[in-house]
């Protein structure tokens, strides 16, 4: 089976579709597949539902399909720097559900394992348990969250071999591997190829049970969402 594509619009071509969840890896824009979602914007698709940490920046990352008003719900931890995003949710133009940052990630890793659901105590008593189910365990209470899954995850990795076994570099492993794990069908953009087997067993972060297409970005932009230096 040959999972490697020449470009991100063939990387999608027959994948993406009107309606469709997606699940897409980074972290702010670290590990952000950055030519797939260019890529999904000039798709013209529509309706999607995302899931993602963040909602990326005004004219990069997400950002550029919430330009495009390609999304039509965000499922996300974090959406602070994005102020396109803030006006089509104060107008009522976008849908949010807000997920605390480590019951996104468990929400995902639960849904790529075969977990439909599971109890955590993180958001009880908050808005966020709101018409959730609650139990109590040893004395204390519980929230019932459901798991995610996604017609098509985004991801993006460092290095790739032929089979789609993924290496992410540090930080930037982030969402992305609970975000393949969820997709029915995972799409990985990555900036290095090598041969099947000539990555060592014990580095691998990710098989390549959880991807079914590859396409190489060997130099992506890699944008610094906030810059901070010493002050002269």
């Amino acid at each position: 089976m040959n999972k490697v594509y020449a470009s991100a619009k063939e990387a999608l071509a027959g994948v993406v579709a009107d309606g469709q969840t997606l699940a897409v890896g980074g972290f702010g824009l670290c590990g952000i597949p950055e030519a797939l979602i260019a890529a999904l914007r000039d798709s013209g698709v529509k309706g999607l539902t995302c899931i993602s940490n963040n909602a990326g920046v005004d004219g990069f990352g997400l950002g550029l399909l919430l330009e495009t008003r390609q999304i039509k719900k965000m499922i996300s931890s974090y959406v602070g720097e994005n102020k396109e995003f803030e006006r089509q949710y104060l107008a009522g133009e976008l849908e949010l559900e807000f997920t605390p940052q480590g019951t996104l990630a468990e929400k995902l890793r639960a849904g790529g394992a075969g977990i439909p659901a599971f109890f955590t105590k993180t958001g009880v008593g908050t808005v966020v348990a709101e018409g959730k189910e609650t139990r109590e365990f040893d004395g204390e209470t519980y929230v019932m969250e459901r798991s995610l899954r996604a017609d098509v995850a985004l991801v993006k990795a460092a290095k790739a071999d032929r089979a789609g076994n993924l290496v992410f570099n540090r930080t930037a492993r982030n969402f992305n591997p609970v975000a393949a794990m969820a997709g029915k069908i995972t799409i990985a953009e990555v900036e290095e190829l090598v041969e099947t087997g000539s990555i060592d067993p014990d580095d691998v972060h990710l098989p390549g049970i959880f991807v079914q297409r590859i396409v190489v970005n060997a130099h992506p932009e890699k944008r610094i969402e906030q810059r901070t230096v010493r002050a002269k």
